[in-house]
């Protein structure tokens, strides 16, 4: 039952989407694409990603003010963003990117091994991220057991220091078989 990681596309031309979609195909990888600063806020409000590529220069909302509003929800801040820009090299745009919280900022053309390469590094953390997350669910998890088995043996123990007669003994056995099999009394 394993989530495939998914990544979030944002440009405002579907010729440069259909390119990053083709780009990242046999990644393990699941590719959203949306055309506008405002259809990636909405997604964001329905899927969780590993990372988004981001159009820095799109009309109505660009990319800088969409990555102000992701790095803003408690939901979304901690997803990675690599900015995407046909711009020429402007050291300001750059900054301007790290500034709203991107960890990267690629100019076009730009290898596109390169971008697979980045892509798969944030996927593999979103994948141990999860595995982390499941394996510190089961932690919990079994420590509650515990807890439940450690307290049913007190009990009983207590039980059968205290009193000397067959009904005490018969109750503390109960709480031990109780606490065995995982039925709480």
């Amino acid at each position: 039952m394993t989530q495939m990681a998914k990544a979030l596309l944002v440009d405002d031309r579907r010729e440069n989407l259909m390119a990053l979609e083709a780009i990242l195909q046999g990644l393990p990888v699941q590719s959203v694409a949306v055309e506008s600063g405002e259809a990636a806020l909405k997604q964001l409000l329905v899927d969780d990603f590993a990372v988004i590529l981001l159009d820095a220069q799109m009309p109505d909302m660009d990319g800088f003010e969409t990555a102000t509003h992701i790095k803003r929800r408690e939901r979304t801040r901690h997803v990675p963003i690599i900015f995407l820009t046909a711009a020429d090299k402007d050291a300001q745009l750059a900054l301007r990117g790290y500034a709203v919280g991107a960890v990267d900022y690629l100019t076009k053309p730009f290898d596109p091994w390169v971008l697979r390469a980045k892509v798969s590094v944030f996927v593999e953390l979103w994948v141990k991220t999860r595995q982390l997350a499941a394996q510190s669910d089961l932690v919990r998890e079994r420590d509650a057991q515990w807890r439940v088995l450690t307290d049913a043996v007190d009990e009983a123990t207590a039980l059968l220091r205290a009193d000397d007669d067959a009904e005490s003994r018969e109750r503390a056995v109960d709480l031990l078989e109780q606490a065995r099999w995982g039925n709480n009394a």
